[in-house]
Parts: C-alpha cells; sequence; structure tokens
C-alpha cells in the first residue's frame, strides 16, 4: 500500500472493538459474502485437523468450519478482543474455536501448524500483502489450503467519487485490485493461485443509514493522515449533494466488489528466491 495510505491498525483496532456489540446485526453483507466462501468448501477434498479462522470477527466462518469439519480443531484469530470473545461463544459446549488475538502480518502460530486458512473480509485491511502472504504460508502445512474474500477498488466507489468531487482528502480506504493480490500471492510461493470477482450492491433510502451501516461494522476510513477535524456544514452539503445525485428508483447505492481467491502451500521442498526463482535441493532432483 502506498505511504500515504497506510492503515492506522490502533484505529482500526478500536473501531472494530467499539463495533463488536452490534456487528452481527448490521453486517448483512459481510454474512452473505461468508456463507458464499464457506460454499466454495466443497470443491476441496480435504480433512483438515486444524483451521485458521483469520480476521474472525464474531466468529462466523469459525462456526461454519466447526459444523463441517467435526473432528478438527478452530482457530479464531483477530485483532480486536472484543470480537474475540464473541467469537469464543460459537459451537457448542463440547467444541467451541480457540481464540488468539494477533495480526495477520506477523501471525503467532508455529511453522507448518495449519491445514486451511479461511478469511473472509479481512485483507483489504493489510499494509503488506507481501508480509502477510509470506505469514501465511509459513504456517501452512505442506498441501495446505488458502481460501480468502476481500474487497476490491471499486468498493464504495460512490461514496469516494462524491467526496472526490470537494476535496482531495482520502475519505474512503484504499482497496488492493485482484491483479495485486493474485501477484503478493506467486512472490509468496503459493501455488496454483485462482481470483475471480463479483459486484454486488446494497441501496438505502438515505445517505444516513448508508453510513450508519458502514460506522456500525467497523469499516469506516481508518487511513494514517486521514481528517481528524470537523468536516464542517458546507463541504458535508456539498458531498451530500453529490451522493444524492446517484440516487436510483428512490434508493441511494452502495457497490461492493468483492474478490475471492484461493491457493496452496507447495507439496515439495522447493523455495523460492526474492527474484521469484525456484531452488530445488539437490536431493529433491529426479535421476533418469
Amino acid at each position: 500500500m502506498n505511504e500515504g495510505q497506510r492503515i492506522d491498525k490502533r484505529q482500526m483496532r478500536r473501531a472494530f472493538a467499539a463495533a463488536a456489540a452490534d456487528y452481527d446485526a448490521g453486517a448483512v453483507l459481510q454474512r452473505e459474502i461468508g456463507e458464499r466462501l464457506l460454499e466454495r468448501l466443497a470443491l476441496l477434498r480435504l480433512r483438515p485437523a486444524t483451521l485458521l479462522d483469520l480476521g474472525s470477527g464474531t466468529g462466523q466462518i469459525a462456526e461454519g468450519l466447526l459444523r463441517r469439519y467435526r473432528g478438527a480443531r478452530v482457530v479464531a484469530l483477530d485483532i480486536a478482543e472484543p470480537m474475540l470473545a464473541r467469537a469464543r461463544r460459537r459451537g457448542g459446549w463440547r467444541r467451541r474455536p480457540l481464540p488468539v488475538c494477533g495480526d495477520a502480518e506477523c501471525l503467532p502460530l508455529a511453522d507448518a501448524s495449519i491445514d486451511m486458512i479461511l478469511s473472509n473480509l479481512c485483507l483489504q485491511w493489510v499494509d503488506d500483502l507481501d508480509a502477510a502472504f509470506a505469514e501465511f504460508r509459513r504456517v501452512l502445512r505442506p498441501g495446505g489450503a488458502l481460501l480468502f474474500t476481500s474487497f476490491g477498488p471499486d468498493t464504495l466507489c460512490e461514496l469516494r467519487e462524491a467526496w472526490a468531487a470537494v476535496d482531495a482528502i482520502p475519505h474512503v480506504n484504499r482497496f488492493p485490485d485482484m491483479h495485486e493480490v493474485g501477484d503478493a500471492l506467486l512472490r509468496a510461493g503459493l501455488a496454483g493461485p485462482v481470483m475471480d470477482r463479483e459486484l454486488l450492491t446494497l441501496t438505502y433510502a438515505d445517505l444516513r443509514s448508508l453510513l450508519a451501516d458502514i460506522r456500525d461494522i467497523g469499516a469506516h476510513n481508518v487511513i494514517q493522515g486521514r481528517p481528524r477535524g470537523l468536516t464542517g456544514k458546507a463541504r458535508w452539503q456539498a458531498f451530500a449533494a453529490n451522493y444524492e445525485a446517484r440516487r436510483r428508483e428512490g434508493r441511494l447505492p452502495a457497490s461492493y466488489e468483492v474478490v475471492y481467491g484461493h491457493a496452496w502451500a507447495p507439496e515439495d521442498s522447493r523455495l523460492r528466491a526474492e527474484d521469484g526463482s525456484v531452488c530445488i535441493p539437490v536431493e529433491g532432483l529426479r535421476r533418469r
């Protein structure tokens, strides 16, 4: 991510911590995307023993994994402890997620300790995709799977454009595009990456409801250097007028570009160098 648009992680942690109590009531889109991510597990034939729900929030994915993989251990990892407090209530009294507070770019997990990582709408809050994917590769066992969703750059385009006509200050987080994410997977040495995307649109009766929805799920602007003071009445009215111009059939749209991806931890012992070349240990070569 560009230096001028780095994530303020302390603010992000505070935002999601504050949103924990009301998160499930407002996270309609997040639940829908999470269900679509879980449905993709039907395409895999893995029988994982240990799974990681990365960026677990209140634990929707963790609960789905507990249901699907009856004998497996599920780790729920999130940067905000109040979210984890809710995630640990998922499941039944005999099996619940193991809560771990941590950062996706520096996972507090042992090497090769995870069979499968699922991450729903977490990667857009990562500053350094290379660092995050290197960590994913480190903790995945050989042949382990990574499945994730993220928001792409067309997310909240209406909000971004409405503000861009008022000032040059970034009011919306920057979201990496599908090709950026795919390239970062390859640089980390993850195998067989597959990416696809879809555009979903929510509609609202008024601007206040739209912005409240974004705020209540902790997804408001957490870019470093964002404006800290009051917006000002004139600028706010100009922004609101710009957004109102996008009203269609009595409703205001909020678009979300959803990026889906999966990749694998390599089965063999090949090591990828920083220049992208692959080094093969001599004992790994097959003689003819």
